[in-house]
This record gives structure tokens, sequence and C-alpha cells, in this order.
């Protein structure tokens, strides 16, 4: 931030959120931390959040009306994700020549206000996520559990069907504009490239964008949707700091919102966990056909970090911190580039009895094929439970696995795997595909898209898979010992899939699906 920002002079007002007195008991020592847009004074079990006077193109807070708004639309668009966190605004008044609490109840002290204050509940930083990266804290569950957030988030968004694809448009030519006014740090030859692939996605997607607008996939979302604007409290990921100060920003195709959060996995080199959020988000969502656009919602959100970085190395006076964050801004660039070079969509089935670790193996393998986080999902467990509206984790009755039943999940994974390639991207099905009819029907989709095709068959002594499927808990799988010692009876007919041993470890499955589809193996159909 440069002083050229700055409207008015607030330090009366942060020396009063400072003053110990200032707060209940009067016996703690507040702590503070500034950001371009905002004060935050840590005190107690509260945290008070001061909107900076600052007048940039994106962000106008110059005036006390403005600020007033601002604290008004954050609690409210915050209490979406965090409501226990957000708790109100309150105005800080000037009174008998000193500064005081005003109640924002009483109109005297809403007329009377110097400056208002975000009030929030303070939670522990330490259980930030980008925290719980950095230590390597950040698990798979937590990961499921904040796109199960994500997308509930989504849903209630306010849709704007009157959005227009100008607004990503605008977006990608400020990205360019200003990369262009720093060749010295962005090469001018990997701009040019990036803004002649980006202007050529724009026209490709523009009428899925347009017709998505349409359809109410643009709403008042996050905006900031990054691992440092999530918390785990209560053992849940909590999601705050929404964008308040401008719409424009915040409302945005819901798979733009989300693709911060999955360039920023990917910026941490944990594309895995991307891919563990992306497939979740997708089962929640259903919304495959948005996928084409990823690329360059991906990209973009890693351009816009690229000239945020950039900007930051410009103020900052230490030679080594503004050499690290120079880097860092060339290093997105560079992420932005490749987003628009993705491996090639495949398709890949992992089979198998129940308890041979299909869902892990396709795990495992996801983050690796195809365009950016990986390659889609679909788990029949999963859908099974999705076409009878029921939790993922709830039985489901014998009936739901009669033969009609089951030809209609199959049917589903072709059905959804179409539409995946068709997209761009990789998937991945996974399922038991005991009967040839079902293998062969798998196998066509691929043939039908034009895209390379794998088939993986898992085996192991039934008495490891009887274990196996007796230690689960919480899982879609509704498989029991029972179930097993049924399938063990199957005729599997000729199976010319890739036979893999599963009867070790997790990760030994894994690494041998990975010998067959990285082609590190010969071709060992039985």
């Amino acid at each position: 931030m440069t002083e050229s920002h700055i409207v008015q002079d607030q330090s009366a007002v942060i020396d009063f959120l400072l003053d110990p007195a200032s707060h209940a008991g009067g016996d703690v020592e507040p702590e503070r931390i500034d950001t371009h847009g905002a004060v935050v004074v840590l005190a107690g079990d509260y945290a008070f959040k001061l909107k900076r006077a600052v007048d940039y193109p994106y962000m106008d807070l110059s005036t006390l009306a403005r600020r007033e708004r601002a604290c008004h639309a954050e609690i409210a668009l915050n209490r979406r994700t965090a409501p226990d966190t957000y708790l109100e605004a309150r105005p800080i008044v000037h009174r008998d020549g000193d500064h005081a609490w005003g109640d924002p109840a009483s109109e005297a002290d809403r007329a009377a206000a110097a400056d208002w204050v975000v009030v929030m509940r303070r939670f522990d930083q330490d259980r930030l996520l980008d925290r719980l990266a950095d230590r390597g804290a950040l698990t798979p569950e937590i990961c499921e559990a904040l796109a199960v957030e994500v997308a509930g988030l989504h849903a209630v968004a306010e849709p704007h069907v009157e959005a227009t694809p100008k607004a990503m448009q605008w977006v990608v030519e400020e990205n360019l504009e200003e990369f262009g006014e720093n060749p010295d740090l962005f090469a001018p030859d990997l701009v040019a490239r990036l803004g002649e692939r980006a202007e050529s996605a724009l026209a490709r997607g523009w009428p899925l964008m347009e017709r998505r607008c349409r359809e109410g996939r643009v709403r008042r979302c996050h905006g900031d949707l990054h691992l440092r604007n999530v918390v785990m409290i209560d053992h849940r990921p909590t999601i705050f700091d929404a964008i308040e100060f401008n719409d424009r920003l915040a409302t945005v195709d819901v798979l733009y919102d989300l693709a911060f959060l999955l360039m920023d996995l990917d910026h941490r080199d944990l594309r895995g966990h991307g891919n563990r959020v992306l497939n979740r988000y997708l089962e929640e969502s259903g919304d495959l056909e948005g996928l084409a656009l990823l690329p360059l919602f991906l990209s973009t959100r890693a351009a816009v970090r690229a000239k945020v970085s950039a900007s930051i190395a410009a103020t900052v006076s230490d030679p080594d911190d503004r050499e690290a964050h120079r880097s860092e801004a060339r290093a997105y660039l560079a992420m932005a580039l490749d987003y628009f070079e993705p491996a090639p969509p495949r398709l890949v089935a992992i089979g198998g009895l129940s308890g041979t670790g299909k869902t892990t193996v396709a795990r495992g393998v996801a983050p690796s094929l195809g365009a950016s986080p990986g390659a889609v999902v679909l788990r029949s467990d999963v859908i099974r439970k999705q076409l009878h509206g029921t939790p993922r984790t709830e039985p489901l009755p014998e009936s739901a696995y009669g033969p009609g039943t089951s030809e209609e999940v199959y049917r589903d994974i072709a059905r959804r795997a179409a539409a995946v390639l068709s997209a761009g991207h990789a998937a991945v099905a996974d399922a038991v595909y005991a009967r040839p009819e079902e293998r062969e029907a798998i196998a066509a989709v691929a043939a039908e898209a034009g895209v390379p095709f794998d088939g993986i068959w898992l085996e192991a002594p039934v008495p490891v898979l009887a274990e196996r499927v007796g230690r689960r808990t919480g899982d879609a799988s509704d498989a029991d010992r029972a179930v097993v010692e049924k399938q063990a009876g199957y005729d599997l007919g000729r199976l010319d899939w890739h036979r893999v041993d599963a009867s070790g470890g997790p990760d030994d499955s894994a690494d041998g699906a990975w010998v067959v589809l990285s082609g590190e193996a010969a071709a060992d159909p039985a």
C-alpha cells in the first residue's frame, strides 16, 4: 500500500482499538495485523476489523458511508459460511473529547460514528488451512469436507442470470495489460503466448459461459477462496473473509470461484489434495459440463496471483524479500501458461471384487491423469446412493443392488464418463465390472470419444477381501463379508484387462496400477 491510496487519517481510531482499556477487563494486550485494506486488532476472545480509508481502482473505502456499508456487507456475506464467527458491525463514536464504543442499535450513535468495525469471534490462527498445509497437516479428509462447504456456499449464493462472459474477458485483458507494463519481470514472449492462449480459450468457451450465466451458474460467490481464508473451527473447515467491497470481483462462475482454491493447492504442490476437492465438489454439484472451462479459470487465477505478487514486490524494501516476491510472480506466470497445455483426456476403469481397494487405487492415480487437478473419479457406490437420493454413508436395501438398478448405475457411470471426456478431462471409472458386457460398455465410451482406454483388474485372496470389508466404517460402500463371498462365485468370463495384485498395501496396488498406466510395463491381459 502506498500513501497515495490513503485518503483519511484513522490513527486515533486505531489507537483506541489498541488501547487495552477499550476492551473488557482492560487487562488484554491487543495484537495488530495490517493488510492493504484493513487493520485487524485481536483482543481477548474477539477480533475487530477496521476498514482502511483507501481508494484503489478495485476497492473504494474512501468515505465513512462506504466503510459502514462494507462492514454490514461483510457480516451478511460471511454469515453464509461462518455465522458463529461474524458477530456484528459496530460504530466507534467520538464522545466527550475521546473515542468510545457506540451502540449499533442507537440512531444517535450511528449518526455520530467516527468509524465502523466488524466484530468477530477470534479463532486460533494456527488452524488456518494454509498453516496446516505448511506443516503437512492438511489431510485429504479436510479437503473433502472443504469441498462440501464450498458446494454448499455456491448452492445458496445469489444467482446473477444477467451476467455475461465479458467480466472474465475483462480480467484476462487487465492481467495481460499489467504484465505488459512490467517487461523486466514478465518476459514479453511469455506474455504474448499467454495472451494468445487465453484469447483462444475465451473464444472457445464463450457460448458455454453465456449458457452458464443464463442457467444461474454465475453467483455472488466468495471471490477470494484460498487456504488462508479457511480455518478449522470445531473440526469443520470454516470459510471466511469473502470479498465484500466489490461485487464485480465476487460475482463469478462458481467454478471460477473454486478454481482459486484448486490453483492454490497446485501452487503448494498439493495436486492430490486439489483432486480430492474437485471430485467431492463435483459429487455435490454435478457440474461436469463446466470442466471444459477449468483450464481458462485456473490460468486466470494464476495470472491474477502473478500480478499481485509483482505489486507486492514493488512495495518491499528488503532486496531478498523483493526478489522472493518477484520469483513467485514468475512462477505463477509459468503456472498460468501450463494450465493451457494439459495432458490429453483418457479413460481408465478400475475393476475388482469388493475389498480389492478400487477407490484407493482410483484416488491414487487420478491426480496424475489428464488436465489439472487430475481425473474425475466416478465411483459406483456414490452414484448408486445419489440415484436413490440417499446420503453417502447410509446403507441401501438389498433391492438397490438388483440387476435393474445395477444396470442403471453402470449406464450412469458411462454417461458421466462421456461428459467428462467431452469436456477435455480424464476420467476414472470405479466399479466392480464383473460382467463382460459392463467392461465392453465402458471401453466403448473411450472408443466413441477417441481417447485411450485402460482397464485394470484388481485381485486378492477372498479371505483378505472379507477382512478388509469387515473393517470399513463411514464409507459409501455397503459391501460386507457376505457380499464378498457371493462375488467370489461370479463367472467373470474372458477378462482382457490388466491384472494387478491387490493383496498387499494400498500404496502397492496404486503403484502397480500406475506401472500399467504409465506404460512402464508390457500389457499382461488374462
